[in-house]
């Protein structure tokens, strides 16, 4: 995930861009389709560079469209429905215990910004996005696994839009999400863009490989886990005030961690060492995270060690609140309040 960031003021959205829709395709159609049923949809991704996706199986969003009355009673610039699809069988974030991967949920959030920074807002490809926030609460039911893919409704207004001319200089956006037309989970997040010339002299050139031992992994099954390669977390000799801390491995050839050359440690890939350093630090790895609220404060470089600090918190009701703290050559680059709920089988709504 590049990283995205900033707020905003009162705009125009474009109305210069086509809108994704899934088709409608009647009896009439050509080919093959001629003995379609009538009013067949067809659902194809949105194209996978307005979500910063090399690989077109990555991309979890399925179209957008304005809307003109907003979700909340919160006044907005624009609001638009995004739809997404999250499949029964990620190669990563898979199900577990009859649950998708709550990942999944964080990760649409973050392609919903892009997607209309780049659709709606017009931010041309090559700006970089630095996220400054990203949150996300659901209810178990939302991520119940069924026979066929989760098909969900992102509900997305954005706010305190801000451009620099006519360039979009970053945004606040909120998301509710809607299954089967039930209100199952909220996120937001805020992002900053920046144009290639000012990340070039910015960043000037640092790598965009890991210099860093990957260190050996911790017990896969501690961070609910089945494979050593998806351990991002490698123990560290060190206990602090009840905190427990870890080196976090970067393998910058992982084939989704790294889903493209970046130079820096993708902000979804510190999430996740951030939900694994919850499950390393409760011994919970097979509760769900249902909420996670996270600040990033600096690039996350491959240069140089980043440590992991996770002190979990006084669980209530079966919820378990866990402050994970990433810090590299002193500085805190990013936090996270990671909650743990213990899973119980509830009745999934009807989509």
């Amino acid at each position: 995930m590049s990283t995205q960031t900033h707020a905003f003021s009162v705009h125009e959205p474009r109305r210069n861009v086509r809108k994704h829709r899934p088709s409608a395709i009647g009896t009439a159609a050509a080919g093959s389709l001629t003995e379609a049923p009538a009013g067949l949809v067809l659902t194809t991704t949105v194209p996978r560079e307005f979500v910063h996706r090399a690989a077109v199986s990555e991309v979890l969003l399925t179209g957008w469209e304005a809307v003109a009355e907003p979700e909340g009673e919160e006044v907005c610039d624009s609001s638009y429905v995004i739809r997404a699809q999250w499949p029964r069988g990620h190669s990563l974030f898979s199900q577990s215990r009859g649950y998708q991967d709550p990942m999944l949920l964080v990760e649409s959030v973050r392609q919903a910004g892009s997607l209309l920074a780049h659709a709606e807002f017009g931010v041309p490809f090559g700006h970089q996005f630095m996220m400054r926030d990203l949150k996300i609460a659901t209810a178990p039911e939302l991520l119940l696994a069924t026979p066929k893919p989760t098909e969900l409704e992102l509900h997305t207004e954005c706010h305190d839009v801000v451009r620099r001319g006519a360039n979009l200089a970053g945004m606040r956006y909120g998301v509710t999400v809607r299954l089967g037309g039930q209100r199952l989970a909220t996120g937001s997040a805020s992002f900053t863009c920046i144009s290639p010339n000012i990340y070039r002299r910015l960043r000037k050139d640092k790598p965009t490989v890991a210099t860093q031992a990957a260190g050996a992994p911790i017990d896969p099954a501690t961070v609910g886990r089945l494979s050593a390669a998806n351990v991002l977390l490698a123990e560290e000799p060190a206990a602090v005030g009840g905190s427990r801390s870890w080196a976090v491995r970067i393998d910058s050839s992982h084939p989704i961690f790294f889903d493209h050359p970046v130079d820096h440690i993708p902000g979804m890939v510190l999430l996740e060492a951030a939900r694994q350093a919850a499950y390393a630090a409760t011994g919970c790895p097979g509760k769900l995270v249902t909420g996670l609220s996270s600040t990033f404060t600096r690039y996350a470089e491959l240069d140089a060690p980043c440590r992991i600090e996770a002190a979990p918190g006084e669980t209530v009701d079966g919820a378990t609140p866990v402050r994970v703290t990433g810090v590299q050559s002193g500085y805190t680059v990013f936090t996270a309040d990671v909650v743990l709920s213990a899973p119980a089988l509830h009745s999934r709504p009807q989509s």
